[in-house]
């Protein structure tokens, strides 16, 4: 698995039914969306973003959430002065699926872009 692999896939719907990803699994996929970390027992995802200001951690966010809103999958955000903290989890599992970590990967592709 390689970010740029990540990068160019998809997110597929999940309708649920299918088992959330192993903690050996999501190990792996971590390695390729560096920043990010495992939470919870590997059913969630995060990184938190630092920014110099509010106005630029509210302008990613809006970025962040117009590039789900294309993808069909969302994360929560929490902004404030500085920072923007986004996690995702396939909510229809309540655990990880490779949706998550190709979000991430796209995620640190619009971060990189935006500085």
């Amino acid at each position: 698995m390689d970010d740029l692999n990540l990068t160019a896939k998809k997110c597929t719907p999940c309708q649920g039914g299918v088992l959330p990803m192993s903690c050996d699994i999501a190990e792996r996929y971590i390695t390729d969306v560096p920043g990010w970390e495992l939470l919870e027992n590997a059913t969630k995802v995060k990184r938190t973003y630092k920014f110099n200001n509010f106005k630029d951690a509210l302008s990613f966010t809006q970025k962040v959430g117009e590039l789900c809103e294309a993808e069909g999958h969302h994360p929560d955000i929490t902004v404030g002065w500085g920072y923007a903290k986004v996690v995702f989890l396939t909510h229809k599992i309540n655990g990880l699926h490779e949706n998550d970590f190709i979000m991430a990967a796209k995620v640190n592709e619009l971060a990189a872009n935006a500085h």
